[in-house]
Order: C-alpha cells, then sequence, then structure tokens
C-alpha cells in the first residue's frame, strides 16, 4: 500500500537548512497496524502528514497504491482524502460552526451518502462513542476527551481503508483511551489499515510494528 525511500523533509531560512526527517525508508502492508514512537521533535507528525498527503517531501519518493505521490492531481488527493484515508488528528480539527452531529455528517455529505442511509451512520456512531445526548452541542461546548471521540467517529463514519492517527488517545481518560484503542483493533482485524503516531506503550501495543524515530532518523 506504501512504499517510502529516502524521505527527507527539511524548511530553508536563507542558507540554512533544518531538517525533520533524513533519508526514511517505510513500507506499510495493506491490512498492517503500525506504531511510530520517538521523541517530541522526532518527525513523527510530519511523517504522518506525508503519509496522508497533506505535507510533502523535500526529497525522496513515495508510492501509494504503487503510484508516485507527487504526481497525484488535487482532484485525485481530493478523491483519497474523501473515500479512502481516515485522519485523527492530536488537535481535533473540529468545524467550530457546526454541531457534534453536522461534524459527523460533514464527510458524508462529501461522499454524497443518501440522507436515511447518512442519518443511520451518523447515528450509530454517536451511540457507539457515547455522545447521544451531546449530537446538538458545538465543539466549544464539549471537553476535550469529548472532542477527541467526535475526531475520532468522524474519522471513522466513512469506513477508510487506512486511518492515520496522530496521538489518538491523547486528550482522554485511560479508560476512554482503551475503548478507542479496542475499536483500532476491531477495525484492523476486519482488514483497515492503521498508522498511529504515539508516545503511550500500552497504545502501541496495539500495533504488529513498531518504527522508533529519533532526530528525524528512523532507528535501526
Amino acid at each position: 500500500m506504501i512504499k517510502m525511500r529516502g524521505i527527507t523533509k527539511y524548511y530553508e531560512a536563507g542558507v540554512i537548512k533544518t531538517f525533520v526527517l533524513r533519508e526514511v525508508d517505510l513500507d506499510v502492508r495493506e491490512g498492517e497496524f503500525v506504531t511510530i514512537m520517538g521523541p517530541s521533535g522526532a518527525g513523527k507528525s510530519t511523517l504522518l502528514h506525508i503519509l496522508g498527503m497533506l505535507d510533502t517531501p523535500s526529497a525522496g519518493e513515495y508510492l501509494f497504491l504503487d503510484q508516485p505521490a507527487h504526481r497525484f492531481s488535487e482532484k485525485r488527493l481530493s478523491d483519497l482524502h474523501k473515500h479512502y484515508i481516515g485522519f485523527v488528528f492530536q488537535s481535533y480539527h473540529l468545524i467550530d460552526e457546526l454541531t457534534v452531529y453536522e461534524n459527523l455528517e460533514t464527510p458524508l455529505l462529501y461522499k454524497k451518502v443518501r440522507g436515511p442511509e447518512r442519518k443511520g451512520k451518523v447515528c450509530d456512531m454517536l451511540d457507539r462513542f457515547g455522545m447521544v445526548g451531546k449530537k446538538d452541542l458545538f465543539p466549544n461546548q464539549l471537553s476535550g476527551g469529548q472532542q477527541q471521540r467526535v475526531a475520532v467517529a468522524r474519522a471513522l463514519i466513512t469506513e477508510p481503508k487506512l486511518i492515520l492517527a496522530d496521538e489518538p488517545t491523547g486528550n482522554l481518560s485511560s479508560k476512554e483511551g482503551t475503548a478507542i484503542m479496542e475499536i483500532f483493533k476491531e477495525l484492523n482485524e476486519n482488514g483497515t489499515t492503521i498508522v498511529q503516531v504515539t508516545h503511550s506503550e500500552k497504545n502501541a501495543a496495539y500495533g504488529k510494528r513498531l518504527i522508533r524515530l529519533l532526530d528525524g532518523w528512523v532507528e535501526k
């Protein structure tokens, strides 16, 4: 599914280059559950953003489904983000002007899912994540943990083939975090590919393979 060779990311300020990723090689097969770990500043989130084609590398080759990602058109990228890839961000990225229900409904509107099916999917997610009583609230009326649960539900509602998760339980209680990881485990067992960034050894144990980053390098 994913093949990276020599992925490097740096930012330039005059003649100075600040490297975030250095010569990263990474393969992810369909159906894998991969964990990326490392200290703050190691390049984990940057790598995840490049994997999700939200950012581009400064050098190197990235093949997604055997096709060069840098050649994807805007339409192709948009289609992948709508239909294939689900993102769970550390900072929620909920739409402040929309209710919980509307935030969950939005990805389905982009996919042109019909009304009755759309309503059913949203209601299922509200129930699964214990947010039925919060469906008419706006993000700023929710706790951090509740916002994170909505963000995870929104990422899963389109049934993506690939989930990219950046500290998916970072704002949750240990009980809530375990519940989210168990959902990820079930999805993976049913064929969903998952790549997660985490500081948690407990969460890392849910993955089948561990990749450690340090100063932008993959530790051998």
